[in-house]
Order: structure tokens, then sequence, then C-alpha cells
């Protein structure tokens, strides 16, 4: 056998020879990994904001920092990084990038996922129904098959309300019609027609499709003769979009110099609150909620439409879900 073929046999190709060589340093880099010599890239931090929102979906950009705690990048590009943001358990966006490069020291990578915003609504409902309380949680791991091994973040932040305790009031207000003169044609009737003594609101039981409050008001009756509420009307609107709105008419009758509970349940229509959610981004997670009230009272004869400013609401709203303002 000639000299070449024994190097041939016994030592092989240059080819073959670097083949052996890189895929022992592989193995060598695991191995290192598995016995702690070689740190494991980590996440080091997690930066969310919100981007371009339509009708339909809200951009979330995502900025993850990789660590690296080795003195030299790991190139290998089989990293990937996947994460999803919840809210109450509501999933709003989740993405995946493979591929990804660790250099030295701190890498940062920079995704962007589509939320649909069909997924307020179910989120809305369970932010009420936990007591106006959201918990935003943003989950992300980072695998590399060299290693066999994930490394997890996880981002909680607390976003909190407090709408229905701003109905609560024990501040006696007047009610008189728009036009006092209309008083004026009923001898035994002054003004003011009425008062609101007292308010108070509780939210309902919530579901995915609606958000009843249960508003209750204590209405004193100061004319000489009988008071009679026969309807009471309402209107609610987030950023002048009509989020509810619609009337009871359950019949309240006030005796003379006495007082009356009247109970009523408004409700916000779940299913357009996609189409505020746009409103509030636009306005830097700012909202305007207004609600108008009207009530139909018959007295001595005569029927009035009057508004009733004591339960009429004015607030703003303004959130900072992912701690970007801090």
């Amino acid at each position: 056998m000639s000299l070449g073929a024994l190097k041939a046999i016994f030592l092989g190709s240059k080819l073959k020879i670097a083949g052996v060589v890189l895929v022992g340093f592989v193995g060598t880099v695991g191995l290192a990994a598995g016995l702690g010599v070689i740190g494991v890239p980590g996440i080091a931090e997690v930066n969310n904001q919100f981007g371009a929102v339509d009708d339909s979906t809200t951009e979330i950009e995502t900025e993850l920092i990789i660590d690296n705690p080795n003195p030299v990048g790991i190139s290998f590009g089989d990293a990937t990084v996947a994460y999803t943001v919840s809210m109450n358990d509501v999933e709003l966006a989740e993405g995946e990038r493979e591929g990804v490069e660790v250099g030295t020291g701190n890498t940062t990578v920079d995704l962007t996922t589509e939320m649909d915003n069909q997924a307020i609504p179910p989120w809305w409902a369970s932010h009420i129904d936990r007591g106006e309380r959201s918990e935003m949680v943003v989950d992300t791991d980072i695998t590399h098959d060299r290693f066999s091994r994930t490394a997890s973040y996880q981002y909680d932040r607390e976003v909190e309300t407090d709408l229905i305790d701003e109905f609560d009031s024990e501040e006696p207000q007047p009610v008189s019609p728009d036009d006092d003169a209309e008083l004026g044609l009923l001898t035994e009737v002054s003004d003011p027609l009425f008062y609101i003594n007292e308010t108070s609101g509780e939210w309902g039981d919530v579901s995915e499709k609606a958000t009843p409050m249960e508003l209750d008001f204590v209405a004193y009756n100061p004319q000489p003769v009988p008071l009679t509420v026969t309807q009471l009307e309402y209107e609610i609107t987030m950023n002048d979009v009509v989020v509810g709105g619609g009337s009871t008419e359950r019949e309240y009758v006030i005796a003379p110099d006495a007082e009356e509970t009247v109970e009523t349940v408004t409700a916000i229509d779940n299913d357009s609150l996609d189409e505020w959610w746009v409103t509030h981004l636009e306005n830097e997670q700012t909202t305007e909620l207004e609600m108008q009230f009207w009530l139909t009272v018959e007295v001595g004869g005569e029927t009035f439409r009057v508004p009733v400013e004591a339960l009429d609401h004015e607030e703003t709203i303004e959130t900072d879900i992912f701690g970007s303002e801090e």
C-alpha cells in the first residue's frame, strides 16, 4: 500500500479534519455551558411601547436586551427569542424570531408584533371583574440549541383605574328644567323641581358583551304634591365615541316632602371598546369619559324632561400600561 493511501486512511482529507475540529469545538462549547464554564446568554431587559394603531390592529414594539456573559461572541445564528404580552391572562400579542446572533456584552433585538384590537373587550371585562385591576405580564424566552437551555425573563406591572367610586356622593344637588319659566305655569310647584341628595354606584355582572353599572340615587321631593319619575335616559362616551346609551322605564312615585331611592342599570357596550381603544392610544393613553343623564318627571299635571347634572359624570382616564413614562 502506498504512503498516500495510508495517510488518507489514518488522517483523512483536510476537509474531513476541519469538520472533526468544528464538531469537536461545538461539542466542547455545549459541554462547557453544561458544566458552567461558559455562561448561557440571558435577557437583561425588555422594553415595550405601542406603535401604529388603526381600527383593527395595534402594533407593540419590543426592545430586548440580551446579555452575553462570555468574553467572546456566540454567533452560531441559532438562538431563538419568543415572547408573549398578556393582561389578566388575556393574550394581547405574541412573537418569535429565529437566527438571532448574540455578540459580546449586550445585544439589542427589536421586534414588532400586531395585536388584534378585538382582544380589548375581553381584557376590559376581566379588568372590571377584578375590581378595576389588571396585571400586565411580558414573558420572554431565549433558547440556544447548542446549549440545550432556555433562559426566561418575566416583567410584571399592575394597571389600576377607579371609575365607579367616583359616582359616590352625599352632597345634595338641585334639579330643574332647562327653562325655569316652565315651572311658572304651575302655581303649586316651585324651583328647584327636586333634589338629588345622594348617589352611589357599583359594577354589575360583567360579561364580554356588556359592562353594567348599577347606579342608585336618592331623590327628595320638596313640592306639596307627589312627583313621579317615569323614565331615565343616559349616554356614555369615551373620547366622543358612544360606548353606551339607553333608557329605563321603571316608575317611581315620590310623596311630598319625602325621599325615594331610584335604582337604575346602565351599561357599556363592550363591542364598541375596540373603537375607543384607538382613540385612547392616539391621545397618548388618555380618555375623557362622559356620562349624561335625563329624567322624565310628572308633577302637577305637567311632564318635564330635565337634565340631571347631579348624575352627570366627567373623568379623565390616564394609563401607562408598559410603564414607559416612568
